[in-house]
């Protein structure tokens, strides 16, 4: 349980200070004026509200006691869940922006708009918001039945709802709609690497899509197939492993825009 307790600390650590500061570079700098901002910005703001969560797994992983009601507990677990799926839609439309702009440049200039991407990440938030009335409901009932105080464990493990299909099913659709982009925009640069003065941000942009890659295989996927499994020995790690993502996403903002420090004039040109 210490051990938790320790991770949890470290993601804290790390987690609250490089999402504030991406935040505040995307507001200063880049005014989101461009889709892949847009989207990030509120990859940033999932990352946040998972943040603020940590102080009390860190506390009941610490003292092996749980000092809130069932409101606290179904909201903290409520915004680890939305943080997963969130992260993830928010990391796919980011893949299929850099897939339009590498290999539809032109014909996709329509599409990749910053109103279209506020509809678009509305669409989510409206997403995760009804996903969570029927399923926070269910933990309060499981809740209810329950003698003793204890929250994640086996809230997590032991939960009986379909709902909870909802979650590994999205994944796993967001994954393969990544791997599609990757394979697209990899035939597409293959015949233009040979070109030195764009090699760099060319490799930049595979960087994008083999961070994304990377995400879902070590934060996004364990978690999703754990709570197919219902069991708690693989639970509670591969819970550890996705609360992470919040410390490898500001990698992906220093990637995935050029000039992460400067402030952007015009609007978003790169690739």
């Amino acid at each position: 349980m210490h051990v938790y307790a320790a991770v949890y600390g470290c993601i804290l650590a790390l987690g609250l200070p490089l999402n504030a500061v991406s935040l505040w570079i995307f507001l200063r700098f880049h005014s989101l004026k461009s889709t892949n901002a847009v989207f990030m910005v509120n990859l940033v703001i999932s990352d946040l509200l998972l943040v603020i969560s940590l102080p009390m797994r860190i506390y009941f992983y610490a003292t092996g006691t749980w000092p809130l009601n069932d409101i606290g507990c179904v909201s903290i677990t409520m915004f680890f869940r939305n943080n997963i799926r969130s992260s993830s839609i928010f990391i796919t439309f980011i893949c299929v922006d850099r897939l339009l702009a590498v290999v539809y440049p032109l014909r996709s200039r329509h599409l990749r708009t910053p109103s279209n991407a506020w509809k678009a990440a509305a669409l989510v938030w409206l997403l995760v918001v009804v996903v969570n009335i029927p399923e926070s409901v269910g933990l309060f009932k499981y809740l209810n039945n329950i003698s003793e105080p204890i929250c994640f464990e086996l809230i997590q493990s032991d939960e009986p709802t379909k709902l909870v299909y909802f979650q590994p099913v999205l994944v796993f659709i967001m994954l393969a709609v990544n791997v599609v982009c990757t394979t697209m925009v990899s035939w597409t640069l293959h015949g233009h690497l040979k070109d030195s003065a764009k090699v760099n941000n060319k490799v930049n942009v595979l960087l994008i899509f083999v961070m994304n890659l990377v995400m879902f295989a070590i934060c996004f996927l364990p978690v999703s197939a754990s709570l197919l499994t219902y069991s708690k020995t693989a639970t509670m790690p591969s819970t550890c492993l996705a609360t992470a993502n919040c410390c490898l996403d500001p990698l992906l903002y220093y990637f995935s825009l050029d000039a992460f420090w400067k402030k952007k004039e015009g609007p978003d040109l790169e690739l």
